[in-house]
């Protein structure tokens, strides 16, 4: 493979319009969001001096993520895509706006922010399905990969942008102007929807048209069971973060080995990011590759390897060392997951099946940092990272033997046009 194809793949920003600015608003807003987070961790710890009261942050983000993206799914499939993600833009400006007027006004209200920081995540919990089925509609199905790809490096990159960006507004202006650069970038995010094609879920015939004008056809769950590359693809991921997420134990082992330096903390997790923007900005000798099914699991598969790895080294420099391998598997892992996914899912379906993966991706990394936390606790912090990672690993090898359609996964060739409707199982006779 020539070094060019190897880098990361720009295809999606020449050949679709309507993608390159989506993947413009949604890289913008990433950003906003990131200097929002915070921000509001800021002000809730200068109004609160409380760890509990900053620990209530997850709990107003989370809850509406979990509460709100299934209904979201469901929403996906019973109306115009782009409706359902201009509404939801529209919601998370407004949202945006209110968290600037009560700074401007000197609020001193901490539930009066959560509610506001509860609003914003429900306005995007309910639209995030209908964004994930946005480029396997807007791109041929040979480049959907490559868009994925290209949107995890701008979400990656505004993590390590964000907070810095975040760190010099609040220094300088205060959350009043923190809050208002989210509220521009919300802004320029409903800019770039507002320009979309309509995007309808599709519709088999005639009689299901009119069954389904009031609400999608049912099965969304009875899809995933019966399709072994989603449901082997769903557990993959599950495995991977409910058993090796790490986060949770930084602070632990930064104690142990490295005498507790917030330094060093801050080094863990950007060397995360810098993995996961290496792995980006190469991706196009994954993106280029066919086997979707196989890489995810081996991706999964290195991602545990090498939190296990982080876990038993001593010195610092292989520490970083693994968690940037580890941050580069998990893009990989993530890029040919969505790839799979979106592909996999019938039209009429993918909504609600992209409502699982989004809260499969809320949720599973929550469980996996209580696990690990919980775990180090009653053990080690070196025998959590480890122990948890070589669980992941193996449990994935699992899957990997017993769904042999995964395995053998291949997304359609370079030149095929988009697949906005896979057939179903029960017309295939794929199911098992």
């Amino acid at each position: 493979m020539p070094f060019r194809d190897r880098l990361i793949d720009l295809r999606p920003l020449r050949s679709s319009r309507p993608f390159r600015d989506l993947w413009a608003g949604s890289s913008l807003v990433s950003l906003g969001q990131q200097v929002a987070a915070v921000a509001v961790l800021f002000q809730v710890w200068q109004l609160t001096h409380s760890p509990l009261w900053t620990g209530a942050i997850g709990l107003a983000t989370a809850a509406p993520l979990l509460l709100l993206g299934l209904a979201g799914g469901w929403l996906a499939d019973a109306v115009d895509r782009r409706t359902l993600v201009r509404l939801t833009t529209a919601g998370q400006v407004v949202s945006a706006v209110g968290l600037t007027a009560q700074a401007v006004a000197g609020n001193t209200s901490v539930q009066l922010l959560l509610a506001l920081v509860a609003a914003q995540s429900g306005c995007a919990a309910l639209g995030a399905p209908a964004r994930r089925t946005l480029p396997v509609l807007l791109l041929p199905a040979g480049q959907v990969a490559a868009g994925l790809a290209l949107q995890n490096v701008a979400f990656q990159a505004s993590m390590l942008a964000g907070p810095a960006l975040a760190g010099v507004v609040l220094a300088e202006w205060g959350p009043p102007a923190a809050y208002a650069l989210q509220t521009v970038a919300c802004v320029a995010s409903l800019l770039t929807v507002a320009g979309l094609p309509a995007l309808p879920p599709q519709r088999t015939d005639a009689r299901q048209e009119t069954a389904n004008r009031r609400r999608p056809a049912r099965g969304g769950w009875r899809i995933i069971l019966r399709r072994p590359t989603l449901w082997g693809s769903f557990a993959t991921d599950v495995a991977a973060t409910v058993l090796a997420m790490p986060i949770a134990i930084f602070p632990l082992i930064n104690e142990v080995r490295f005498g507790g330096d917030p330094q060093t903390l801050g080094l863990f997790l950007s060397a995360i990011a810098v993995g996961g923007i290496g792995a980006g900005l190469l991706s196009g000798t994954v993106t280029r590759l066919r086997r979707a099914g196989l890489v995810q699991l081996l991706a999964a598969t290195v991602w545990g390897l090498a939190l296990a790895g982080f876990g038993l080294a001593g010195p610092l420099w292989p520490a970083l060392g693994c968690l940037v391998i580890a941050g580069a598997a998990d893009t990989v892992a993530v890029v040919t997951r969505g790839a799979l996914v979106q592909l996999e899912a019938p039209d009429r379906y993918r909504g609600r099946v992209s409502s699982v993966e989004h809260v499969i991706g809320v949720a599973g990394p929550e469980l996996g940092n209580f696990r690990g936390g919980l775990l180090a606790s009653l053990t080690s912090a070196p025998v959590a990272l480890a122990a948890g990672g070589v669980a992941a690993a193996l449990t994935v090898a699992a899957v990997a033997l017993v769904n042999r359609p995964l395995r053998d996964y291949r997304t359609p060739p370079s030149g095929s046009p988009a697949l906005h409707s896979a057939p179903c199982p029960e017309s295939s006779g794929g199911a098992v």
